[in-house]
């Protein structure tokens, strides 16, 4: 069983920037980040196959967000710019045991086997 914890979450004003790290107990394979705003269902945000070669994002975050690996410290990260009101939500960090895919396979929650708590991320206009 993996245990994955997020962090970096916090309040910060339109147009700044976040870092969120997510640190899991053991190795993992594919990645993703995905979030929950209130009243909304969870949505996919980005996803990282296990050599960190392949990455995927939702469109809302295209071009503003970047997600990360460090497997040597299996560590997952999400680069978060250019915040807007509309990504206040509950940020989870997920993981499964999937390998040898291009990271478009990994939209889908049906590939993950892990999540973590979540960790709030607040944008205020």
């Amino acid at each position: 069983q993996v245990q994955l914890v997020e962090s970096g979450g916090g309040l910060v004003q339109a147009g700044g920037s976040l870092r969120l790290s997510c640190a899991a107990s053991g190795r993992t394979f594919n990645m993703g980040w995905f979030r929950q705003a209130p009243g909304k269902e969870r949505e996919f945000v980005a996803a990282i196959n296990w050599s960190g070669g392949s990455t995927s994002y939702g469109d809302s975050v295209k071009g503003r967000f970047a997600v990360s690996r460090d497997n040597a410290k299996n560590t997952l990260y999400l680069q978060m710019n250019s915040l807007k009101p509309e990504d206040t939500a509950v940020y989870y960090c997920a993981a499964g045991n999937s390998a040898g895919r291009d990271s478009y396979w990994y939209i889908s929650e049906r590939w993950y086997n892990y999540w973590g708590q979540g960790t709030q991320v607040t944008v205020s206009s």
